[in-house]
């Protein structure tokens, strides 16, 4: 999943979203200076084994590639987050879903299906 838009849009609390789904119960961050967190699933009676929540909001595609980013986007038993997808978007595989979020307020945002 590529999730696009501004600071504050909201692209970290789908995340953590997402996170509860699957059960996860970890505290979820924004990886912004890490650039990348792994958290596994608990589950024994799923075929995906974790969440990897990208944020590249600091990095180009070089700095990607060079630190292996592009392993992770075609790992298939996960579900990849990548926050700031724009700064590796030739990185990206075709079958990312795309999601755009825009801040409309301070409790409301807009979310879009790309």
């Amino acid at each position: 999943m590529a999730l696009e838009g501004n600071l504050g849009s909201g692209k970290t609390a789908f995340t953590k979203g997402i996170a509860v789904a699957l059960g996860i119960d970890d505290q979820i961050t924004s990886p912004t200076f890490v650039i990348l967190k792994n958290y596994t699933l608990k589950t024994q009676n799923s075929k995906l084994k974790s969440l990897v929540h990208i944020d590249c909001y600091r990095i180009s595609e070089e700095d990607a590639e060079a630190v292996g980013l592009s392993e992770y986007l075609e790992l298939k038993n996960n579900i990849t987050v990548v926050e700031w997808p724009e700064n590796i978007k030739s990185l990206l595989p075709k079958r990312t879903k795309h999601i755009k979020f825009e801040h409309l307020g301070e409790n409301k945002r807009k979310i879009v299906i790309l």
